[in-house]
């Protein structure tokens, strides 16, 4: 019987981390719920919460030394999972109310309002996955997950020029206009929705991300 992954959920006081630690445990990992550097820096993957908005994410996220942990473990190839809000910090900038903030910059792009005759997109939606997407692998086309976000990144900016790098997988849904749905970039995951929020589909997808660590 083999031992279990070992995820941190970063708990940097952003972020439903009972939700996510029970969801993970669901499916198999040892969960521990800790903003301590080495438990977050040793783990076989770290998960990083979010919700509320861009700003205060990632102020909370620096008090809790997270942008170290985060960039630390990319660099070292150590697997990183963002989700809702913590997805969004990953991207270059964020603009809420005409004010913009730096983000963790792991990947170029500005996260933004979204434009929808309803706006937050809270409820269940549809997503449009690659074929090669490992996060999905074996989740019906048709399944649903759960969304809860006003903003959203609308345009993927990354630009592979190496052919000997695998190139991003990129997932999108539409709510009023198409957004990025989920990120598959080698050590770095991560969905818009909420898996831990998205019954059997997002069990799924979080066993599928533990089978990767």
């Amino acid at each position: 019987m083999s031992t279990p992954k070992k995820v941190v959920v970063l708990d940097y006081g952003f972020g439903n981390v009972r939700s996510a630690e029970r969801a993970l445990a669901r499916v198999g990992a040892d969960v521990e719920i800790t903003r301590d550097y080495d438990a977050a820096m040793n783990a076989d993957g770290l998960l990083v919460p979010g919700v509320g908005a861009f700003s205060a994410c990632m102020e909370g996220l620096k008090r809790a030394r997270g942008d170290w942990v985060i960039g630390r473990r990319l660099s070292g190839g150590r697997p990183v999972m963002g989700i809702c809000v913590g997805m969004q910090i990953l991207f270059a900038r964020g603009i809420e109310h005409g004010v913009e903030s730096e983000g963790l910059d792991e990947w170029p792009g500005t996260v933004g309002p979204l434009k929808a005759p309803v706006v937050p997109h809270m409820g269940w939606n549809t997503v449009e996955a690659p074929a090669d997407s490992r996060l999905f692998a074996g989740v019906d086309p048709d399944a649903r997950f759960y969304f809860v976000h006003s903003y959203a990144v609308h345009d993927w900016e990354l630009q592979i020029t190496n052919p000997a790098m695998r190139s991003p997988s990129v997932t999108w849904a539409t709510h009023g206009e198409k957004f990025v749905a989920a990120v598959e970039n080698n050590a770095l995951w991560a969905t818009q929705f909420h898996p831990e929020k998205s019954g059997d589909a997002g069990a799924q997808l979080l066993t599928n991300w533990i089978e990767t660590l």
